[in-house]
């Protein structure tokens, strides 16, 4: 049995370096409103974007993380299943957590073009959302907890990580598939009728579709994602996070984008 979706929308700043994401959240998050027919659970007030470093980021957004922390929490509370439309792969920091605290049992799928899996030891760029993975599997203290056990993560479609996030996810025992490697078979194989945790990253697409901040060429295409999505029986999802849709593109139109996201995750919404 399915349970209902709780729509949880992120609106604060995580470490933001583009103003266009939070932006692309609002708008997934009203597409789908209106298919669900619920308002979301909104977190966090849009701040501007800037080039800062994870040590600065990371308490300015304290309260946006707790915020999306307790969203999730009475979400799963009230025998829902968290949606969350989120900016930046930073803010599963609020998430995540809660996933391993409630669902331990649960394969978290990283579905992104990064690993995401440095810490402030490794990071070149210092950007926070690089090292979420990492994190929550406790490689580093964010302060907002971990638990997540590193190998029940599969990260499907990677294949922008750096030399040592590389060694640190063959070490702590993280599965990664390229996106060839990304076949609907080869997922419910690794997933062996467990429940799952979604994390989709809109980078993991060929570029070209779903406007992102970072792309990354000879990614997957929206209807081999789709196929994934299809490939996971409804009642096993735990819940999903949709992040780092980049409105205002000036290559592929925003309504466009919106309806193709929106046309993915409804296989998820069976």
């Amino acid at each position: 049995m399915t349970r209902p979706f709780a729509l949880i929308l992120n609106q604060g700043r995580v470490a933001d370096r583009t103003d266009g994401a939070l932006v692309g959240a609002r708008r997934v998050a009203d597409a789908l409103s209106s298919l669900l027919r619920r308002e979301p659970v909104v977190v966090g007030t849009p701040e501007p974007a800037r080039l800062d470093d994870w040590s600065v980021a990371l308490p300015e957004a304290a309260g946006t993380l707790a915020g999306l922390r307790a969203a999730v929490q009475e979400a799963i509370a009230g025998e829902m299943t968290p949606l969350v439309v989120t900016n930046t792969c930073a803010a599963s920091l609020g998430t995540l957590p809660s996933v391993a605290e409630h669902h331990p049992d649960a394969v978290v799928l990283w579905i992104d073009a990064h690993g995401d899996f440095n810490t402030p030891d490794t990071t070149d760029s210092g950007y926070l959302g690089g090292m979420v993975l990492a994190a929550a599997c406790g490689l580093w203290d964010s302060g907002h907890g971990a638990g997540i056990d590193p190998r029940q993560v599969i990260v499907v479609g990677g294949r922008d990580i750096d030399p040592a996030e590389g060694e640190l996810l063959a070490g702590a025992g993280v599965t990664v598939l390229s996106p060839t490697e990304s076949t609907p078979e080869r997922l419910s194989a690794l997933i062996d009728g467990r429940p799952v945790w979604i994390h989709v990253d809109w980078d993991v697409l060929e570029p070209g579709y779903i406007p992102a901040a970072y792309r990354v060429g000879d990614g997957l295409l929206p209807h081999q994602v789709a196929a994934l999505f299809a490939a996971i029986p409804a009642a096993d999802v735990r819940g999903v996070e949709l992040a780092e849709f980049e409105a205002g593109d000036a290559e592929v139109p925003e309504r466009v984008s919106v309806e193709l996201i929106v046309e993915t995750v409804q296989h998820l919404l069976r």
